[in-house]
Formats: structure tokens, C-alpha cells, sequence
């Protein structure tokens, strides 16, 4: 199939680009076989290019002569195409509706793209299984790699390496994926060292309205807890959901057969409905018209912000069974592929401070969800602007990020990376020139030959020059188990991405870029204050050498005291006797709460800095600390 069938008009002059809070750009519009191209006639540099796979949907406007299409984007960005003539508007419209919906994934922009940049790592290559569990060694007493499913013949859905409980042989696994949905049986998402409880997911058992039994699933379950110790199922679903299910061949462990677990239903709607209450959300947002009430009442009835809350409340439930109360969890709903993974994900990220990190969170990323199994293809084919019948679209993935960034702006300082990393992740998830994302589990990944055939988005962003950006200057590494709130007040809409076409964004990034300049500034301080101190410790070490103060003894400790040559018109041998217990240094720039006392710093720079470079012999303590900007010396012994 070419390309050239479905581009009518591969070129247009005099069109004009409008984007909220932007200059309109007039030029020249291009059509290729996965862009649409806008280059300015004013400015050579100016151009804009957009993948038709991050378009949405296309809004027509004809008046006149003349015709404006509003291209609606996956990611909430808005475009407005001011089309010369009628026929061009209708022509281009046709093109990128028809490049745009290609069902052959051969087809897709990551197959044909070329990376500009030299690849330093390969991002395919970066999270591996093997790799991944033997840094965690702490978990190989317990816990195997199993390769029972390498052919994908036992679950199409999962890798063809997962993580297994050691005690459970490869023959009784594929019993029991016989007793799941879809093959997904029991494995390892999560493995908590410091209480040795495990975080596991799966789908729904096949008890059925008969309450099927598998003991071989009851066995491999049970393998994980420790005598006389007690785990917890959460599923998902509600109560009476799953009874619905059971009643279809589906179902939940009953206790009778699962005595050591106890059931817990902690409900999260189901993916249709993510699907509705994001076009219903971002039809709110698109109002610039409506007043204060309505604008809530619609905000409330989209329940986007229910949704965020539910499955922030049910991670916390995860990460309380196994952080409080010492014990193992397994997390299903039905499929085992959408609030399965948001629970785990963020119970992981709540839990392990590795997973704030940017190498850390991609590793949860590539583990849970790509690894995982989670249909990104299915999911993520259209947004919130696109009419569909099928019913598999669903921003699960984009709830998850949602829930993610609700955490950051509680514990802005215990993420290493920023608001920009979870914005642009959103982007590649729709719309990509890399494979990430691609195909909906890894057996799709592997018919397509993915890994071979396109670059990986880790390649992309781990690069220094990259990384950068994604920073957050605010991080200060914290090990501790994060509690978010998810009371009403606590939770926010996310304005910088849903709302990205009717607010500007310029007050953010400016605001963003002090934050930076303010914390490069700090740091500088901080570096400053351990020069200093490091500059006095030599001081006093030097003084002491050349006897410019002497240590004396007591009966309760020793004293400072100045020796001969003392200026100042002090008398020869005046001392300054300072009874202290222990040789130390007093840190007037002791940072408290990760703050520097910059007026200290000042006073200690410039003048004084030239006399600390050049201590002299006969500087007594007096003038030592006029030296530092009235930091004191205090010896002292133990």
C-alpha cells in the first residue's frame, strides 16, 4: 500500500496556522505520508510538524470560498488550519482522516523513522528481565525466573520471562493459567525486602456459577506466605461485579478454598467508563463560556477526579497490607490488564523510593505495563475527541500518569523527575516516532520484530542532554513510604495537560524556570558553605601547627589559648580561654531543612575569602574569625 493513494493535495500555499496563546504562522502546508508539515514564509526556521497519528479528530468549517479545519489532537492540544480555497480544505481533511485511522501497523511512522542522534543506550536492551531480578537479590531464596512461557503459548498476554515462586514447578504453572482468565496466572510484580512480602496481580479465576475448584492454583498462591502468617486478595471489582462475573464463567477465590487469604473488594469502574468520563471532562474543558456552577456540576458529573481518587485509594489499601501489616498481596480484577496495573504501579511507587527516580519509574513502566501486558494499541487508538463504537479505547494509562502527578504535587520533592516527563510520556503513549508503546503485548511486539525494527523511547530520553529537562530541582531522595491524601481538597485537575488549549502556559514555564534558577542558586550556596567549612577546618588546623593557639590541659577539658604576637594591643601571653569538651568547629552555615544562610555566605565571600587563601601565622583567633565572616573557631577535647 503507498501512502501517495491517500494524499489528494500533497501541497498548499497561503494557509495559517492558529494555536491558542501562539503567533499564527502563515506558509506553506505539506502533506506526507505521516506528517503534516507547516513551514512559515516569514521565517525559514519556523515550522511545525505533526504526526496524523496524534490527530484525533477533524472538525470542518467551510464559509464562502474559503474553509478552516480544527484538527483536535490526542494529547488536548488544539489547531486551527485557515485553508485558502474550499477544495483544499476538503482534500486535506480527507488525507490526514485517512492516514491518520491506518489499521496496518506495519504502516506506522516507528517503522520508517531515523533517529538523528547517536544512540548511546539502547532502551530495548535496559530493563531486561534478568537483569532486573538480579538486582534484587534479596528475593532469589524465594523466587525463580521461569521460562514456561516462551513459545507465549501459555498466556498471549505476558513476557516470555515472568517471576515465579521457586517452589512451584513450570508443569503446575501451566495448570494453573488454565484456571485464569486469558492465561494470566499468578506472578511476581512487586517484592518487598525489607518484610519479604510480595506484591502479585493475575486475572479473575474461573470458578464459575459451579465454584470450580484448581488446587494447583490454591498451591501456588498459598506458596508465597509464611507459616502461620495471612495474605490479602484485593480485587478490584465490587462485590456484586464479580458475582455478576462468576455467573459468565468468571469469578473470585472463595475463602473456603483459600483459608490463609482474606478478600478484600476495593471497587475501580471498569476501562468502558474511564472512556466516557474523559469526553466528558474534556467537554468541560473546552468551555470557555460557562459560568462557575455549571463548569463544577460538569467537572463533578464527568467523575474523572472519582476515578483518580479510586484508584489512588485502593494503591494505598496495597501498599498498607504490605508496608503495615507485614503481609503478601495478590491484586485482580477481570482481565488482569488495566486496574490491575494502576494498583500495582502506584502501590510500587508509594512504596519504593527507587520508583520516583527516571530510571525507576521507566522499569515500573516497562515491567508492568509494556511487559505486562497492557493493550496500548487497543487502548490508546483514540482520546477524547474521536467518536468511536468499539468500546476498547480507555485512557487507562492516562489515569495512571493522572494519579502519578497527584502524588508528585503532594511530595514535590521526593520525585526525581517533573511535570514535563509525565506530560510528554502522555504524548509518546498516542502518538510516537519510537516503538514503545507499540502493539498491545510483548508476543505482538515480537511478530512485528519491534525491538529490531525502531528505537526505543529510553534511548531517546536517558540521553544526558535530554534527561536533563525532566529534572526536578526540588528532588531530595526520600526512602520513606509516601501516604497520599486523597480527600476531595487534596486532589486537582491537571490544568497544564487538560487544559492546555484555553490556559496559557507561558506563567508556568516562567514560574517553572525560577524554581530552577532558585535551586542552581541554593545549590551554589550549599558548595559554597562546605568550601568554607573545609577552608576553616584548615584554619584552625594551620593556627594550631604554627602555635597561634595552643591546647592546655584541665581537669574538665582543655583551653584555647592565643600565644605570643597577639595584636590588637593585647598584652604578650593574653590568652582567650574557652572551656569546651570536644575539638570541633562551630557551623554558623549548618544548613537547617536543606536551606543555607546565604547572608553568612555573602559575608564570608568576596574580602574574606582572600584572606582565608592566604591564612598567615600570626593571625590570632580574633581575627581568624573576622577571616570568615564571624564564623567562630572553639577548641575542643574530649
Amino acid at each position: 500500500m503507498e501512502f501517495a493513494e491517500f494524499i489528494k493535495t500533497p501541497m498548499v500555499d497561503n494557509v495559517t496556522l492558529k494555536e491558542n496563546f501562539k503567533k499564527p504562522i502563515e506558509g506553506t502546508l505539506c502533506i506526507t505520508g505521516h506528517h503534516l508539515i507547516i513551514s512559515s514564509r516569514n521565517q525559514p526556521h519556523d515550522e511545525l510538524w505533526v504526526l496524523h497519528s496524534l490527530v484525533d479528530s477533524i472538525e470542518k468549517k467551510l464559509s464562502g470560498s474559503t474553509g478552516t479545519l480544527t484538527l483536535k489532537c490526542k494529547n488536548f492540544k488544539v489547531l486551527q488550519l485557515a485553508m485558502p480555497t474550499v477544495e483544499d480544505c476538503l482534500n486535506v481533511a480527507s488525507s490526514i482522516e485517512q492516514l491518520s485511522n491506518l489499521g496496518d501497523i506495519a504502516l506506522k511512522y516507528p517503522f520508517f523513522y531515523q533517529p538523528s542522534f547517536e544512540i548511546l543506550e539502547d532502551g530495548w536492551q535496559a530493563f531486561q528481565p534478568e537483569t532486573e531480578f538480579s538486582r534484587h537479590k534479596e528475593c532469589s531464596d524465594e523466587w525463580r525466573l521461569s521460562y514456561v512461557n516462551k513459545d507465549y503459548q501459555v498466556c498471549s498476554s505476558y513476557p516470555s520471562v515472568v517471576i515465579v515462586p521457586k517452589s512451584v514447578e513450570d508443569e503446575l504453572i501451566v495448570r494453573v493459567a488454565k484456571f485464569r482468565q486469558n492465561g494470566r496466572f499468578p506472578v511476581l510484580s512487586y517484592f518487598h525486602r525489607h518484610n519479604k512480602t510480595a506484591l502479585m496481580r493475575s486475572s479473575q479465576p474461573l470458578t464459575g456459577s459451579n465454584s470450580n475448584r484448581c488446587k494447583e492454583d490454591e498451591r501456588l498462591v498459598n506458596s508465597i506466605l509464611v507459616q502461620g502468617r495471612r495474605g490479602y486478595i484485593v480485587d478490584t471489582r465490587a462485590q456484586s461485579v464479580a458475582k455478576m462475573a462468576q455467573a459468565k464463567g468468571g469469578g473470585y477465590e472463595p475463602e473456603a478454598n483459600y483459608s490463609r487469604w482474606r478478600r478484600i473488594h476495593q471497587p475501580i469502574e471498569r476501562h468502558q467508563a474511564f472512556h466516557d468520563s474523559l469526553i466528558k471532562m474534556i467537554e468541560a474543558c473546552s468551555d470557555p463560556n460557562c459560568s462557575m456552577d455549571k463548569w463544577l456540576s460538569k467537572l463533578e458529573s464527568s467523575n474523572w477526579m472519582t476515578h483518580v481518587k479510586d484508584i489512588l485509594t485502593c494503591a494505598c489499601v496495597v501498599a498498607q497490607c504490605i508496608d503495615k501489616e507485614g503481609a503478601s498481596v495478590l491484586v485482580h480484577g477481570s482481565e488482569g490488564t488495566d486496574t490491575t496495573l494502576q494498583v500495582t504501579s502506584l502501590a510500587q511507587l508509594i512504596l519504593d523510593h527507587d520508583c520516583r527516580t527516571v530510571t525507576g519509574f521507566e522499569a515500573l513502566i516497562e515491567r508492568e505495563w509494556i511487559r505486562g501486558g497492557h493493550p496500548f494499541r487497543l487502548r490508546c487508538s483514540k482520546s477524547a475527541y474521536a467518536v468511536t463504537k468499539q468500546r476498547k479505547e480507555s485512557p487507562v494509562f492516562l489515569l495512571f500518569i493522572d494519579a502519578v502527578r497527584q502524588i508528585l504535587q503532594q511530595f514535590p520533592c521526593s520525585f526525581e523527575f517533573n511535570e514535563y516527563f509525565l506530560i510528554d510520556l502522555i504524548q509518546h503513549v498516542y502518538s510516537s516516532q519510537y516503538g514503545t508503546f507499540l502493539c498491545n503485548n510483548e508476543k505482538e511486539k515480537s511478530v512485528h520484530k519491534v525491538t529490531t525494527t525502531t528505537v526505543s523511547l529510553w534511548s531517546y530520553i536517558n540521553r544526558p542532554q535530554v534527561l536533563n529537562q525532566y529534572l526536578n530541582p526540588l528532588y531530595q531522595p526520600n526512602q520513606v513510604v509516601l501516604w497520599p491524601s486523597v480527600a476531595p481538597q487534596s486532589l486537582e485537575l491537571w490544568n497544564e495537560l487538560y487544559l492546555r488549549s484555553q490556559a496559557d502556559p507561558v506563567p508556568m514555564e516562567d514560574r517553572w524556570r525560577e524554581v530552577v534558577k532558585i535551586a542552581e542558586y541554593d545549590k551554589e550556596l550549599k558548595a559554597k558553605a562546605i568550601r568554607l567549612r573545609r577552608q576553616l577546618a584548615a584554619l584552625e588546623k594551620e593556627a594550631i601547627s604554627k602555635g597561634v593557639i595552643k591546647l592546655e590541659g584541665d581537669t574538665g577539658g582543655k583551653t584555647v589559648t592565643s600565644t605570643e604576637g597577639a595584636v590588637g594591643g593585647k598584652a604578650e601571653g593574653a590568652s582567650v580561654n574557652k572551656p569546651v569538651k570536644q575539638a570541633s568547629i562551630n557551623k554558623t552555615l549548618k544548613p537547617v531543612d536543606g536551606t543555607v544562610d546565604s547572608k553568612n555566605v555573602k559575608e564570608a565571600d568576596g574580602v574574606a575569602m582572600d584572606k582565608l587563601e592566604n591564612p598567615t601565622s600570626d593571625k590570632t583567633v580574633e581575627q581568624l574569625e573576622d577571616a570568615v565572616g564571624g564564623l567562630s573557631i572553639t577548641s575542643t577535647v574530649k
